[in-house]
């Protein structure tokens, strides 16, 4: 199995507990196994790039202010465990805007590839929901782990268990991935 070009990950439901349109960094809690994971990542020099819609912004629930305060205290929280993000890309539209960039949709996918030059045959997607990894499917060679929250609706963890993608924690994504 090729080692990814790059590990994409969600950030609210993968990476932190979803607090719903967070925008106080004090809310801000890593689930059990991200740091270690996004170090396990490091440690294999494998980029880690976070990849988030985050609609509050344009419904008025919290500023970019506010997101930037929150990015600031996930990226504090996972360094305090020997981690790192590489890169974070961030969709401030809601479903309504009909922007490229908000997932399902690849733009902010295609502008890290192209600004990071990153094998686009070698791309890992791991998220909570379907949006989060669906562009797995329109790269050739990319990879897609569905790793399941509570705020995962039970079509989306249908898909991807008949893709044979879902994985009960982040940990076991990689171990599966990673070979």
């Amino acid at each position: 199995m090729n080692r990814p070009s790059v590990v994409f990950m969600d950030r609210d439901g993968t990476l932190i507990h979803d607090a719903h349109f967070i925008s106080d960094p004090g809310l801000v809690r890593l689930l059990p196994g991200a740091a270690a994971a996004v170090a396990r990542l490091n440690a294999l020099n494998i980029p880690v790039v976070v990849v988030s819609n985050q609609s509050g912004i344009a419904r008025g629930y919290f500023t970019i202010e506010d997101y930037e305060k929150v990015r600031e205290r996930v990226e504090e929280l996972l360094r305090a465990e020997g981690a790192r993000i590489d890169a974070t890309y961030m969709c401030p539209h809601s479903a309504e805007d009909r922007c490229l960039c908000r997932k399902p949709r690849r733009e902010m996918f295609e502008r890290a590839v192209r600004e990071h030059g990153f094998d686009a045959s070698r791309l890992m997607f791991i998220g909570d929901r379907w949006r989060d990894v669906e562009a797995f499917l329109f790269y050739e060679g990319a990879r897609g782990a569905l790793v399941p929250s509570e705020m995962t609706p039970s079509e989306e963890r249908e898909r991807a268990e008949r893709l044979r993608i879902t994985y009960p924690d982040i940990s076991s994504a990689l171990d599966a991935l990673l070979g």
